[in-house]
């Protein structure tokens, strides 16, 4: 059988093999990024038997993201590796329901931070605004309810979808017509993509408006700074804001047009267009909350001090 195999089938099972070990390193290097995240968070927790709006906002996000990035990775590795077994009852439904619950709960949680970053931090003579400003630490985790039940009903849904689908197609599956079974599957899958893309939607009308009322109450905030001549510390520290803000402003709108055109191609079976998306969506979790490691300081001395004290057990085990 081995002899028999064509040229063009082995280098369809390499490229499977080469996408399956790419995914699988970002969606690792993510995980232990949002767990290193959570346990930090944790273990504050623990020690202080309280956390405040930021740190309930970020251990949510870093739960979210670790949970989505490992049902990705199920997902695209029986997808490349084992297809038929996607087919297999309940199989799919489960993969596929759990990564759109904790997928839109990590997209709905990091808006979340965003509002909660855009209201903290902006200044607005506002009443409404100023209403917020006070109350935001009450808010918060009725926001986080809020977003947990929403991303609960389209994990729901999608289960459901799903399972209809795979029970009008079984007769395909038992007859071993799996490429039969899996367009008409396929077909299936349009109510998936328009409640996925709303939820996309409305998350990102969120951050966009969230970033772009930061921005410029800390562009308003700087050039008044300027010309009153306050300490130039102080005007460095809002540039470095902004350039923070834009960047995740970036960062999340590439992802989202990631996610976009994933609905859009997911049925018309082009894997180098996939595969690209796929890299970007896996990439995104773990750079992002990187990012929020670094700029939390008390996070980032952990990780560092986590990293030195690998680096010298490295150093030793070399030296012996």
């Amino acid at each position: 059988m081995e002899a028999c195999r064509s040229p063009q089938q082995s280098n369809v099972t390499s490229y499977r093999a080469t996408t399956v070990a790419i995914i699988s390193l970002e969606a690792f290097a993510g995980m232990w990024i949002n767990a290193f995240l959570v346990c930090v968070l944790c273990i504050a927790w623990v020690k202080k038997k309280t956390l405040n709006s930021n740190e309930k906002i970020l251990l949510l996000l870093g739960c979210s993201r670790f949970c989505s990035l490992c049902f990705s990775w199920i997902y695209s590795f029986l997808s490349k590796i084992y297809p038929y077994f996607l087919y297999v009852h309940h199989i799919l439904q489960l993969v596929q329901g759990a990564y759109s619950f904790f997928n839109c709960s990590s997209l709905w949680v990091s808006a979340c931070l965003c509002v909660f970053y855009c209201i903290k931090i902006a200044n607005f003579r506002n009443r409404f605004f100023i209403y917020l400003k006070v109350k935001i630490d009450r808010i918060v985790p009725w926001l986080l309810l809020a977003s947990e039940i929403f991303s609960l009903v389209i994990g729901i849904l999608v289960y459901n979808i799903i399972d209809k689908a795979v029970c009008k197609n079984f007769n395909f599956t038992r007859q071993g017509r799996f490429w039969k079974a899996a367009i008409r599957i396929e077909e299936h899958l349009y109510p998936i993509h328009f409640l996925t893309g709303f939820a996309f939607s409305t998350s990102f009308m969120a951050v966009i408006s969230s970033a772009v009322f930061l921005l410029f109450s800390l562009w308003r905030h700087k050039c008044k700074m300027q010309t009153n001549s306050t300490n130039i510390l102080s005007v460095d520290a809002h540039i470095k804001a902004m350039k923070s803000i834009l960047s995740f402003f970036i960062m999340y709108s590439i992802n989202f047009m990631s996610l976009i055109l994933t609905l859009i191609y997911s049925t018309k079976y082009q894997e180098h267009v996939m595969f690209l998306l796929y890299l970007i969506q896996h990439a995104f979790p773990g750079v992002h909350s990187l990012i929020l490691i670094f700029s939390n300081p008390k996070l980032e001395k952990t990780l560092l001090r986590i990293l030195s004290c690998v680096k010298c057990k490295v150093c030793l085990r070399q030296k012996l």
